[in-house]
């Protein structure tokens, strides 16, 4: 016998709850994908973040796609072994560190890069070009809001 659905109105008028539930079905999809370059999804955000911004230092990394500087050394780790990843000493400040891909991290990154576009194409592949960039203009709102929400309590 089919049970009867739950109300979950109040549920799905939460963003939170919402935001949680697609994320919680392309999670997945998105780590079983990255799998075929060898890459967890930290360190897809690093390799992307160094792309976009080379020379940037380990805390930056850490602070951008929050996580702990112990939780970022550990993606640094591997993503230096597998050589996908170099430090240099900065050259105005020799005391401090940045970060570069190498060009196997750059050539790993493109394939990858195009793998994360094809899933989040078929991902919001219901969504009409203008729905998708309104959603991610409207999650880009709230997430500038919690950040700086966040930001108030420090």
């Amino acid at each position: 016998m089919a049970q009867e659905p739950l109300d979950q109105t109040f549920l799905l008028g939460l963003v939170g709850h919402s935001a949680r539930l697609a994320s919680s079905g392309i999670r997945p999809l998105f780590a079983q994908r990255m799998a075929d370059h060898d890459l967890r999804q930290a360190e897809f955000a690093v390799l992307s973040l160094l792309d976009a911004n080379p020379g940037i230092s380990q805390k930056r990394l850490a602070d951008a796609i929050n996580v702990s500087p112990p939780n970022m050394a550990a993606v640094l780790a591997r993503l230096l072994e597998r050589g996908l990843v170099r430090r240099e000493r900065q050259p105005s400040d020799q005391r401090m560190q940045i970060l570069l891909l190498t060009p196997a991290g750059t050539r790993l990154y493109r394939k990858a890069a195009a793998t994360a576009l094809d899933l989040d194409q078929e991902a919001t592949a219901m969504l009409t070009p203008a729905e998708r960039r309104e959603l991610l203009r409207l999650l880009k709102k709230v997430n500038e809001a919690q950040g700086a929400l966040q930001g108030q309590g420090t």
